[in-house]
């Protein structure tokens, strides 16, 4: 409690601090939040939301979407070898099994397990923005969102393009991507492919890569417009260490197809989305490499969905209102053959209190075969003190049913339990923030009490991880980050962008005596990510990025990456990339060790 008081006094003097600010104006403030049904600017939101826009993403040290989001406030990425190959995303002290991956608002969940999430098939050359919700996002996405949900979204160009990027690198690395945009009247569509691999950075690590990718666009009116999408994403690696490390053949491959298709009405203050989406994911996996017949596995996981979201304004003000239905199907030699109906009702309202005051409050009711139904309200209210300075404070449920992995699984280091409950939880938070111009600062408190949180343990180091069910855990942490982007200066040498944010999580377990955690006790304690992007003349940008993560129980480290872009925006760039400069020892995940200084290079073609 004293942590909550000493924040709300820090919040209250927050505006103090920064109202004298001024600068040039930005793009956060303009950009809507894809949430399905009602849309709020990102300036007049009330929840933590961290946005991830197209520059930022091309000027980043990262060859993966794993890697951006290494340097968003609040994430924990725990990357199993480079470029991403395989990792898994927690929010605000959540595991990689409570956060919610999305695509233009498609759900991209596996019943299998939450390790396939980021398995997004689509090229990093595609993505817009990246918009990651911290806190629970059931109310607004459903279940999967227990701690955090993030949405990359695509967009559909009016100017025909074609882009071509090469690099290679260290450990034998190497990556194409071709892109290209083509529209045809009212038909607009863009189409791409890339490729990488690699050797691998330590034994048995190397992968390969494919991303295939699909978009297409019809506006019949300006009443009616259709969207359609398919995607497909390969990709194989040795997993040494990945899963335990006892076994460091490990081998992993992995096949994503999306499909989905939309239809979007909208006329005056009514807006209607209906979609349907189908997504597959296969994975084989063996514990020897080159000897399948010791220890294999297959499975086939296939999610079949029909969505209807839609919102209308009226003197009373907006209301929002979906309907979701999901069929989820595995086919496993080791996990059975499965299948569960989830379906789901979502309502929410938001209205203006006078010119200041906003409240918005809503409810998503889920069915589930096993658990029948669960129901998940959460409230927003919002106080625009300024023009540019907003307080805001929110509440909500939160609530994940178990995997088929955590159900069922049976292999030499890991066993499910069958007799698992869902994870329920409510949260809480109140922050601040300040945008103007080119500026930007948050400072954010939250609190997240568990119940029946699923966690894997064990009771001696010789015996497999099982998963049971905790009785009472709580998170809380403050975020803080800031930001300023700075006009471009007619100078050799100019300061175009700097960022800097610092998160603090507490976690308390209620662990029982004797018995070790896998995952709950790893979260992050202390993140600290700074960044400053500088020009020099008009061509050449320098992008350089450090993060300081301690998690608990695990060793702190820090690493410093750098970027230099030469003409990005022009029809022929270059670039390099440094990561790791500094030749940290550390390990995200596992007991997969992470390289040390690795470097990389390549050329951008842009012709339109």
């Amino acid at each position: 409690m004293r942590l909550q008081f000493s924040l709300i006094i820090l919040l209250l003097s927050f505006g103090k601090v920064y109202s004298q600010q001024d600068s040039l104006s930005q793009e956060l403030d303009e950009i809507l939040i894809q949430e399905n049904r009602i849309q709020i600017p990102f300036s007049k939101q009330s929840r933590n939301i961290s946005v991830v826009t197209k520059p930022q993403l091309e000027t980043t040290p990262a060859r993966s979407l794993q890697e951006v989001l290494t340097f968003v406030p609040g994430v924990d990425v725990r990357q199993r070898g480079v470029s991403g190959v395989q990792a898994d995303v927690g929010i605000r002290g959540g595991s990689f099994n409570q956060t919610l991956m999305l695509l233009n608002g498609i759900k991209l969940t596996d019943p299998q397990t939450g390790h396939h999430m980021m398995n997004i098939p689509v090229p990093m050359i595609n993505i817009d923005r990246v918009e990651v919700l911290k806190g629970p996002g059931a109310r607004i996405f459903g279940q999967n969102a227990y701690a955090g949900a993030v949405n990359v979204i695509t967009e559909l160009s009016d100017q025909k393009s074609l882009r071509l990027q090469g690099y290679a690198g260290d450990f034998g690395m190497k990556g194409l991507t071709l892109a290209a945009s083509l529209p045809t009247g009212k038909y607009r569509q863009n189409i791409s492919a890339s490729y990488d691999d690699s050797n691998g950075h330590w034994y048995n690590s190397d992968y390969q890569v494919t991303n295939l990718f699909y978009e297409s666009g019809l506006e019949l009116n300006e009443n009616h417009e259709f969207r359609g999408m398919l995607a497909y994403a390969d990709r194989s690696f040795g997993a040494n260490g990945f899963y335990t490390s006892a076994f460091p053949d490990q081998w992993e491959s992995l096949q994503t197809t999306l499909g989905a298709l939309s239809h979007r009405y909208s006329k005056t203050a009514f807006n209607l989305l209906s979609r349907v989406y189908w997504r597959q994911n296969k994975d084989e996996y063996r514990l020897r490499r080159n000897e399948p017949e010791f220890f294999q596995n297959f499975h086939t996981s296939n999610t079949y969905a029909a969505e209807i979201n839609g919102s209308f304004e009226s003197k009373l003000g907006k209301t929002g209102f979906g309907l979701e239905i999901r069929e989820e199907r595995l086919e496993s030699n080791n996990l059975g053959n499965r299948d569960r109906t989830l379906g789901g009702l979502f309502l929410e309202h938001l209205i203006q209190l006078g010119d200041k005051v906003d409240f918005r409050a809503g409810v998503y009711g889920n069915y589930f075969d096993d658990w029948g139904w669960k129901h998940f309200p959460g409230a927003e209210l919002g106080f625009q003190a300024s023009e540019f300075l907003r307080f805001y404070s929110s509440i909500g449920n939160s609530f994940r049913i178990p995997t088929y992995t955590d159900l069922y699984y049976v292999g030499p280091t890991n066993i499910g339990n069958a007799e698992l409950l869902p994870e329920e939880a409510g949260n809480f938070e109140i922050g601040s923030k300040w945008i103007k111009g080119g500026f930007f600062a948050e400072l954010v408190y939250f609190q997240r009490n568990t119940d029946n949180l699923i966690e894997w343990t064990r009771t001696d180091s010789n015996l497999p991880w099982q998963p049971q069910n905790f009785n009472a855990v709580e998170f809380e942490g403050i975020e803080f980050a800031l930001s300023y982007r700075f006009q471009p200066k007619n100078q050799l040498l100019f300061l175009r962008e700097v960022q800097f944010s610092y998160n603090y999580i507490d976690a308390s377990l209620n662990s029982q005596e004797g018995i070790e955690t896998r995952y709950a006790l790893t979260a992050l304690r202390n993140q600290v990510i700074g960044g400053a992007l500088i020009g020099i003349g008009k061509k050449i940008e320098w992008n350089t990025k450090m993060r300081y993560t301690e998690r608990m129980s695990l060793d702190p480290y820090f690493l410093l990456d750098i970027r230099v872009d030469y003409n990005r925006a022009g029809k022929v760039g270059l670039f390099t990339e440094i990561s790791n400069l500094t030749n940290a020892d550390y390990i995200e995940a596992g007991t997969v060790q992470m390289p040390g200084r690795w470097f990389r290079a390549g050329v951008m073609v842009n012709l339109e």
